[in-house]
């Protein structure tokens, strides 16, 4: 070996490679060991979706309600108010009536099918509005009183308390039969009476997690009540408020819907799936269809609703999501069921 080519000392002391020489390679066998797959606990919220057929045709009515109650109202056009008497009262299922009057008509010769699209939008702009508004004003009041305790918290509960001892529906009625009855009205009334639902879940949850290390840690550096609360303590909150305000979705739909079949909700020439329930009762015996179709769309949409709400509930908790991972069949072998004997 020529001197040029010998091993040499770096500043270390330490032996280092000629030129001619080539520095050590990684065997094959460790470059073609794999990388571990991540988790499947970790797999999107989509994908869970999914994997439970209950859920995923859940989203899918839900989806397409949406959508029929942006779009349907532009596509029907005026079909839904145009009047024709000589074709009142056909039955529903008949083509040779219109592809516009599969559903059947009603009294004044309106299509069915175009009405209940036009009634849709009417009962989610209703519905969402009064959902929301209550579930920012009762999260907020929550949590601020939740984190901060004393006389805040104390407050906050009475308020609480007073508005949930007089019955929602019956407030809605008293309210709404002192002042006209219209969509704002409804949407107010109902918001007020669904506060407190907010207000005491937040509340709850928020003073447990005022007391966890990871709260104390962002005190201790200097952190405002306002941005622990922000960065902390509302994502922790978000899946069961969000569980929550998809239960109450179906409760403020079904009060819009009692509130118009009691005449005191959406008022004509406005329609809504509640008042069209209420206008057709008349007619059961002659002609059910006009009940029975918007009372119909009520039902699917509620279900669906609460068959979301419970697959959300599992799937945004950390500690209940990996059920939705686990096949059928080995459910049974992990939770084998228990015989009552005689």
């Amino acid at each position: 070996m020529s001197i040029d080519n010998a091993p040499r000392l770096d500043g270390a002391g330490d032996l280092y490679p000629g030129p001619d020489e080539t520095p050590a390679v990684a065997s094959p066998v460790e470059e073609s060991v794999p990388a571990p797959k991540p988790s499947r606990s970790k797999a999107p919220l989509w994908r869970l979706l999914l994997r439970d057929r209950m859920a995923t045709v859940a989203a899918a009515i839900l989806v397409f309600v949406f959508l029929v109650a942006v779009f349907g109202p532009w596509l029907v056009g005026d079909a839904a108010t145009d009047q024709n008497l000589d074709q009142s009262n056909l039955a529903p299922f008949h083509v040779a009536n219109g592809w516009m009057n599969i559903l059947g008509t009603d009294p004044l010769g309106r299509s069915m099918l175009a009405r209940l699209i036009v009634a849709c939008r009417t009962t989610l702009l209703v519905a969402l509005p009064a959902v929301a508004l209550s579930c920012i004003v009762g999260s907020l009041v929550g949590m601020w009183a939740g984190y901060h305790r004393g006389w805040r918290e104390t407050t906050a509960m009475r308020v609480a308390d007073v508005i949930m001892s007089f019955p929602s529906l019956l407030m809605a009625v008293v309210v709404l039969y002192v002042f006209s009855p219209s969509a704002a009205n409804i949407v107010l009334v109902l918001a007020i009476t669904r506060i407190p639902i907010y207000l005491r879940t937040a509340r709850a949850e928020s003073a447990e997690l005022q007391s966890r290390l990871f709260v104390d840690a962002a005190r201790t550096f200097g952190a405002r009540s306002g941005a622990v609360i922000r960065r902390h303590v509302f994502p922790i909150l978000l899946p069961t408020l969000l569980t929550v305000a998809t239960l109450d979705f179906c409760y403020v739909m079904l009060a819009e819907s009692s509130l118009s079949f009691l005449g005191i909700g959406i008022q004509p020439p406005d329609i809504s799936w509640g008042l069209m329930v209420s206008q057709g009762r008349t007619y059961l015996q002659t002609a059910w269809w006009l009940s029975f179709f918007p009372g119909l769309a009520i039902v699917i949409t509620t279900v669906s609703a609460t068959v979301l709400a419970a697959w959300a509930r599992i799937a945004t908790d950390p500690a209940q999501r990996w059920r939705l991972t686990v096949p059928r069949s080995r459910r049974s072998r992990l939770f084998p069921t228990r015989k009552v004997v005689s």
